[in-house]
Order: structure tokens, then sequence, then C-alpha cells
């Protein structure tokens, strides 16, 4: 007799499943991540609030004049000329004069100088005048010197009246002590410039009523300015503007006043003709003014604004 066992099928085995790491926060590399992160994010906050603007400096140079005493240098000059361009035609004072121009020049400045008054000249001269240009430092301890000078030259009866222009260069030692270095050059005498400034003109939205009173204020204080005292000039003029002149002059006119306003004030430009008692002659001053009107007219400032 058989017997059958039925046998139930295996059931398939189920895949294990994958291991899942887990990385908690509580690890000390994650804690130490988010504390640097964090420590960034707060320092950037910090300087952004707190930062300083910068920006480009840009330095300026002051050059300063520094200003130079020439007074012995024209002292010294003026004395040079009087004594290089004045002689006499004897022999005697024609061989003292080495002697004197020796105090100004170089030794061989004197000898190159020795023998251009002859002894035997016809002509005496003298000088009458001196005019200093120009003295301008060539560095430290060397000058230029440009200067006029007017002589009065004689032969026999007739006279005549020179003028010349030349150019030295002058040397001053530490101890301010001076000398010429180079001979008298003739120079270019400066001439009259052809510059012209520009003429003010009346400013025509000035009210009438306005431009009269400013007139009347003006020949009412030039007839007072030249004998005013400290109170009466404080009436019509602001402190320290216009000294005291204490001058006995006689008012004329005013000559063409020319008004202008700017920035709540009027600017006057205008010429006063006085007679001056002594001479007999017309004396014609140019102001130029700043005025305004408070409990009166009064000049505040000498010049324009």
């Amino acid at each position: 007799m058989k017997i059958h066992i039925e046998r139930k099928p295996k059931k398939d085995k189920q895949p294990k499943k994958a291991k899942t790491m887990h990385v908690g926060t509580h690890k000390k590399s994650v804690l130490f991540l988010w504390v640097l992160l964090l420590s960034s994010l707060a320092f950037g906050i910090y300087k952004n609030f707190t930062a300083i603007d910068t920006h480009t400096v840009h330095e300026k140079t002051t050059i300063e004049t520094e200003l130079v005493d020439t007074s012995a240098i024209e002292s010294f000059t003026r004395n040079f000329v009087y004594t290089f361009y004045a002689w006499e035609n004897n022999k005697e004072a024609l061989e003292q004069r080495p002697e004197r121009i020796q105090h100004y020049l170089t030794p061989e400045l004197q000898e190159l100088n020795s023998e251009t008054i002859r002894t035997n000249i016809p002509t005496s001269a003298t000088v009458t005048g001196v005019q200093l240009w120009q003295i301008e430092a060539l560095d430290e301890t060397n000058y230029s010197v440009v200067y006029t000078v007017q002589q009065e030259i004689k032969e026999g009866k007739e006279t005549k009246q020179i003028s010349s222009t030349f150019r030295i260069t002058v040397h001053q030692d530490k101890d301010k002590n001076l000398v010429i270095t180079t001979n008298p050059t003739i120079w270019k005498k400066p001439t009259q410039s052809n510059f012209q400034p520009e003429q003010p003109t009346n400013d025509s939205t000035i009210k009438e009523t306005t431009q009269k009173e400013i007139v009347t204020f003006l020949e009412t204080f030039f007839q007072l300015y030249p004998t005013a005292s400290k109170s009466e000039l404080n009436y019509y003029v602001a402190k320290d503007v216009l000294p005291l002149i204490d001058t006995d002059l006689t008012f004329s006119n005013l000559l063409d006043p020319v008004i202008q306003k700017q920035d709540g004030h009027y600017i006057v430009h205008v010429a006063v003709k006085y007679l001056d008692p002594v001479t007999k002659s017309d004396i014609i001053a140019q102001y130029q003014f700043v005025l305004t009107k408070e409990d009166n007219w009064k000049i505040i400032q000498y010049g324009i604004l």
C-alpha cells in the first residue's frame, strides 16, 4: 500500500532589507560644521553693520611761498649804482674810483672794469635816480637784479639827461654779506602794459529812488570823511573797513557812480573829487564799496564781494 505524502511548496524567502545608516545631529563633526556655518553668518552680519566706509583720499600738496627779505640786496644795489655810474673828469677823482667800486665787485670784475672810465675821459656823470624793477632769486644764494639808472652827463658846457637799464647778479652768503658776480649787462626796461580792466555798468533793475538814496548817502559821507572822528566814521562805516585820514580836503563832487545789486547788497564804484587847499589842485580818489541798509545806509566792505 502506497502512502502519498503531500508536501507544501516552500515559500520564497523575502529579501533582507538593506541596512540604513543614520547620521544624527549628535555627531561631533556635524556639530562643528553647524557651529562654523553659524559663526561665519554672524560674523558677516556684524561686519556689514560695523563696516567703515572707505574712500580714496586725494592728497593736496600746498606749496607755501616763502617770503625772502631782499631789502639788503636793494640797498646794496642802490649804493652800487650811485658809485659805479658817477665820475668826475679829473685825474685825482678817477684814480680813486677803483677803490670805491671794489666794495661791490668780485676781484675779477674789478679787473674787468679797471679801465672803463679812462683818466682822460671828457665827461662827468651824476646819478639823478635809480629804479629797481626786479629782484629774483636764482637759487638760495644768488639773485638777479634789474634796474634803471638816470644820469646827468656833462661835457664842456653841454648837459644831457640819459636813462639806461641793466641786469646784474648779486651773491649773498650765509653771513648775509653781498657781492656782485656778473657785470652790469644792458637789459630791457619794463614798459606800460596795454591791459584794460572791464568797466562796470549800472544795474537797470535797481529802483530810481534807491539809486538817489545811495548817491545822497555817498555825498554826505564824502563831505564828512576827510576830517571824520572815529564815532562819526562808525555811524557810516562798519568797523575797520576804512581808516581815519584826518586830512583837510574840500569835497567837490562824485564822478559817475555805478551801482549794482548783488546778494541783497549794493556794490558802488565811484570816483570822488576833492580840492587840496594847500596845493590848490584836485585830488580824485576811486572807491569800490559794498553798501547795505538797515536802520540807515552803511558801508560794510571796501572792495567787491
